[in-house]
Order: structure tokens, then C-alpha cells, then sequence
């Protein structure tokens, strides 16, 4: 019994630090583009579940009112477009105007771009603050893999976080964008005076943090079928956790970091539900006491 449910736990740890990952990775590369800790982050998250919600049942309607691959492939890049586009739109007129002013101004316009977004939402006569029901995107499958049983939802956010960090690495040490990230990164006058355009790579770092969030909140209405305003206060808050656990300012850590906080929340949740919810906030206390640059956080040179 006790291999069933370690084999169960495991597989809900992946799913869960999936989750976590993508949102950690918009943390980890903002912060370590411009220094800032984008609180709001949290609420891409909620923005790209809202965008996936409205755009399920506009396609679905308009092409014959079943749910298949063509408008699960559809609803994701709407899920994509409404976070990146959130971010972009935050970057530009919240975070922007005060780039080069204390930091101090910045990280407190991110917790009121964060707690606007939270209000705007529920405000909004088209959402209102109470739960929704998520739909279906795709049919619900079950399979048993050895001793425990999968939900093909849980496949299908493994898969498609795994995919898109795979796609991030490759961006981020092959393309042109990547390299003018790493060069923004270390050293922003020497990047400006090599002819980057900084406040566009800035952009396009918002950008794609905002898709990973957003993709992050599609995926999290499909396993989890409930949304609303403020959904993404914990996953939020947790990612930022598993950024800061890694090394924050480091992709290989932020995944890292989000992985061990799933497993970490699932395995403790197994014995205790609040103790799950509570276990996060322990390891980031032992992480600040003892190892304050996270577990990957030692180099700094080629942090994005």
C-alpha cells in the first residue's frame, strides 16, 4: 500500500511543480532582467485562466459546439495571448515609468498592479468574484501507469510545461533574443552601448513570462475545474517560493525549486492538508536562514 500511494504522490508532485514551474519562470527572468520581484505575476496566472475560460466557449460555439484538439489548440493560444499581453501592458505603463527609480517604488506598484487586477476582475459585471466552473477543453481520460491511476489532464500538464521549458532553454542559449537577454542580464549600459535595445528586450521578457503564467492558468482550470479573481494569490506566492528556492534569477533553479515545492506540498498534504498549504512558507524560511542565493543561485554571470 505504502509503494501505491508514494507511486500516487509522485505523479501529483510532477503535475503540481509543473504548474509552479511555469509560473516561476516569469519571476526568475524578470527579476533577473530588471531586478524586480513582479508580485502581479500571480494574477497573469488568473488573467490567462479568464482568457482560456471566455475563448472555450466563443470557439467551441463557432465551430459546432464540440470540444476537440482544434479548439483545445485554439483556447491555448488564448490562454498565451491574455498573459503575455497582461504582462506587456503592465510593463509598459506600471513598471516602466519607474525603472530607474528606488526599487522600492517598483515592488510597491507591483503589489497594487496585483491587488487592481484582483479588484478589476471581480468588478467586471462579465466575471464577477465568484467560482466558476471550468470546462472541459478535452474529454477526461484515467490510466493506470504500475500502482497508480493518472488523470490524462495530469499527463498533459507534464507534458506541455516540459515542452515549453525545454522551448525557453533552447531560446534563451541559441536565438538572438536569448543572447541579448544574458546581455541585458549582466550588464545593461555595455548591452545599450552595443546597440540592444534594452527597453525591448525588457518587453519581450515580460512577454514571454506573461505566456508561461498564462499557459500555467489554462492548464490549472483544466485539473483544478474552478476559477476566480483570486486564484492566483497562492500558486502565485508558492512559484515565487520555488524561484527563491532555486536561486532566483536562474531558470535551471526556478524549475528545480518548483519541482521540490510540489513534491514537497503533495507528500506533505498526504498527511495533513494544512500542513501542505503550510509547507512552502517553512522552506523558504530555512532557505533564507541557511542558504539565502537558493540552490542554484551561486553564479550569477549568465542569470536571466
Amino acid at each position: 500500500m505504502g509503494s501505491i500511494i508514494n507511486a500516487q504522490q509522485i505523479i501529483n508532485g510532477l503535475q503540481v511543480g509543473s504548474i509552479y514551474a511555469l509560473i516561476a519562470l516569469g519571476y526568475t527572468m524578470v527579476y533577473g532582467i530588471v531586478r524586480l520581484i513582479n508580485f502581479a505575476h500571480g494574477d497573469f496566472f488568473m488573467v490567462g485562466a479568464y482568457a482560456a475560460y471566455g475563448a472555450f466557449f466563443l470557439f467551441n460555439s463557432l465551430l459546432g459546439g464540440h470540444a476537440g484538439s482544434a479548439v483545445a489548440f485554439l483556447v491555448l493560444l488564448c490562454s498565451m495571448a491574455g498573459g503575455g499581453a497582461i504582462a506587456l501592458v503592465t510593463n509598459r505603463f506600471a513598471y516602466r515609468p519607474l525603472r530607474y527609480k528606488p526599487k522600492l517604488s517598483s515592488l510597491i506598484t507591483a503589489i497594487g498592479v496585483s491587488m487592481f487586477l484582483e479588484y478589476f476582475m471581480s468588478a467586471l459585471p462579465a466575471i464577477g468574484p465568484s467560482y466558476r466552473a471550468f470546462p472541459d477543453i478535452l474529454p477526461k481520460k484515467l490510466y493506470s501507469i504500475g500502482s497508480a491511476t493518472i488523470s490524462s489532464y495530469v499527463i498533459i500538464d507534464i507534458v506541455v510545461a516540459a515542452v515549453l521549458m525545454l522551448g525557453l532553454t533552447l531560446l534563451v542559449k541559441y536565438s538572438r533574443l536569448g543572447k541579448a537577454m544574458r546581455a541585458v542580464s549582466q550588464d545593461k549600459d555595455a548591452a545599450r552601448l552595443m546597440g540592444i535595445d534594452v527597453e525591448k528586450i525588457i518587453a519581450w521578457t515580460f512577454a514571454i513570462g506573461g505566456v508561461f503564467a498564462g499557459v500555467a492558468g489554462m492548464l490549472n482550470g483544466m485539473t483544478y475545474p474552478r476559477i476566480f479573481p483570486y486564484m492566483g494569490i497562492q500558486p502565485g506566492l508558492k512559484a515565487f517560493i520555488a524561484a527563491v528556492l532555486g536561486g532566483i534569477g536562474s531558470i535551471p533553479g526556478a524549475v528545480l525549486g518548483a519541482y521540490i515545492m510540489g513534491l514537497a506540498e503533495t507528500f506533505a498534504s498526504a498527511y495533513n492538508s494544512l500542513l501542505g498549504e503550510g509547507i512552502a512558507f517553512a522552506i523558504l524560511i530555512v532557505v533564507l536562514l541557511v542558504r539565502p542565493r537558493g540552490l542554484l543561485g551561486e553564479k550569477s554571470a549568465d542569470k536571466i
